[in-house]
């Protein structure tokens, strides 16, 4: 720990599973960090990994943390850049061991990786939290357990600090709350009490701030002629440089394409929160409600304002579970009377698996680029669209009924109106996503250290 310090750099090297590399590899190389955090799980992400795991045991992990590591542990090392990541997912363990592979791949066996676990809790839920009440119904997580296949607890910065008081160049973790991988470090490097809620509200804003990346360097942010971001095309990824207080910049690389503006940074503020006053996370009851953002430079806002309140008692469970299969297909009709003939398509197909015994499912019947986002009561188009897409997808219980939807748009081709074509067919298998909530005191987290020889 470093006390001493005026400020923290840290910036995002990832604000989903998918997201880009090389405004991460910019950071690295240009930001002058003290944490760079890769932010990569979402919702379901974790629950797929499970299923990753329970095929291919050495898998479960994010599938991009090598491409990732090769592009950015270098020039960390070489900034005494620490890397901190939920890459880990499923299997933090064995995402640990890839990255000493790659460090040695690299040429850099002096790289120590730190792993925490504890967020998997789906043994202890099983043996012992299956009354727990489900939070988006009235069902109990019995109703779920023949088909649970993950349970994750949202983990706070306190898992991650014997971690982060350890050597190791490289944390990863699990399933950890989102702002908590950034308000960790912050924790760690000025000393902050783990009652000092004040100052943990304001780590939790930064960390909302800059977890998902560039939503706040104009990504997801752009609309041409209302809100214009320049260079678009080389868009970079945040940092934040905090001081002791809580108190933030956020800025990005000088010269890196987007921006940061009281606009983009407002934005990411309210993204997916319910009620600012009270924003639950696993180390405070974060209050948003007094922030200021002000522009004090070209790309620069600072943040003040945040606070915060006691912790609750108890930790939110994402739980993962078999819900059944979407059987989904697709077909284009272009030219005159092509919404017509689209429409009759999807007509077709309903009927057909009405027939079938498929009238109960839940389904969707779109014409993309007429009724996909907006349904049927989005009303009726001025000019008739040159083309359109046809798309039938509906969830069955089983993997024969998902095939067999898809066959009936593929059919279309030869059973169907006039000029089809393109025909599309995919089976997939449903993980869907609940939640409970378990005590804290249930959870048991646990840090293990790995070095260039695995031990």
């Amino acid at each position: 720990m470093n006390t001493q310090a005026p400020t923290l750099r840290i910036g995002t090297g990832a604000g989903y599973a998918g997201d880009r590399i090389p405004p991460a590899v910019e950071l690295a190389e240009k930001g002058q960090l003290d944490y760079l955090v890769f932010e990569c799980l979402a919702e379901r992400t974790i629950a797929l990994a499970q299923l990753e795991r329970s095929q291919q045991p050495e898998r479960g992990f994010d599938p991009m943390l090598a491409e990732r590591m090769r592009a950015v542990l270098a020039p960390c090392m070489a900034h005494g850049t620490r890397i901190i990541s939920n890459m880990g997912a499923a299997n933090p363990l064995q995402a640990g061991h890839a990255v000493l592979a790659i460090a040695r791949e690299l040429g850099l066996p002096q790289v120590k990786v730190a792993v925490v676990l504890g967020d998997d809790v789906l043994a202890h839920l099983q043996a012992d939290g299956l009354s727990l009440p489900v939070l988006e119904s009235d069902q109990s997580l019995a109703d779920f357990a023949p088909q649970l296949i993950s349970a994750n607890a949202y983990l706070g910065a306190e898992a991650l600090l014997p971690a982060l008081q350890s050597d190791a160049q490289v944390i990863i973790t699990g399933r950890v709350a989102d702002p908590a991988l950034f308000l960790a470090p912050l924790v760690h490097h000025f000393g902050w009490a783990l009652d000092d809620w004040p100052r943990l509200g304001k780590g939790v804003l930064v960390g909302h701030l800059l977890e998902c990346a560039a939503q706040i360097t104009g990504g997801y942010f752009a609309d041409p002629g209302f809100k214009d971001v320049p260079g678009l095309a080389r868009l970079g990824f945040p940092l934040a440089e905090v001081s002791a207080s809580g108190d933030a910049v956020i800025t990005q690389v000088a010269g890196s394409g987007g921006c940061v503006t009281v606009a983009t940074c407002t934005e990411q503020l309210l993204y997916e929160i319910e009620n600012p006053a009270r924003y639950l996370q696993p180390d405070v009851v974060a209050d948003f409600s007094q922030v200021q953002l002000q522009q004090v430079g070209p790309n620069r806002v600072q943040v003040t304002g945040g606070g915060g309140c006691p912790r609750t008692d108890t930790l939110k469970v994402t739980v993962g579970y078999r819900d059944g299969y979407i059987g989904e297909g697709q077909i284009s009709y272009a030219g005159p009377g092509a919404q017509a003939r689209g429409q009759l398509a999807l007509d077709l197909v309903r009927a057909r698996l009405a027939d079938a015994g498929y009238n109960n499912g839940e389904g969707r019947y779109d014409l993309i680029g007429v009724n996909a986002i907006f349904g049927h009561d989005a009303g009726a188009a001025t000019l008739q669209p040159a083309e359109v897409r046809a798309r039938v997808a509906l969830r069955v219980p089983t993997l024969r009924q998902a095939q067999h939807v898809a066959h009936e748009v593929e059919a279309l081709y030869l059973n169907g109106p006039a000029g089809g074509g393109g025909a599309t067919r995919s089976v997939r298998e449903v993980i869907a996503a609940a939640s409970v909530l378990m005590p804290r005191e249930a959870v048991h987290t646990h840090t293990v250290l790995l070095n260039a020889e695995g031990l």
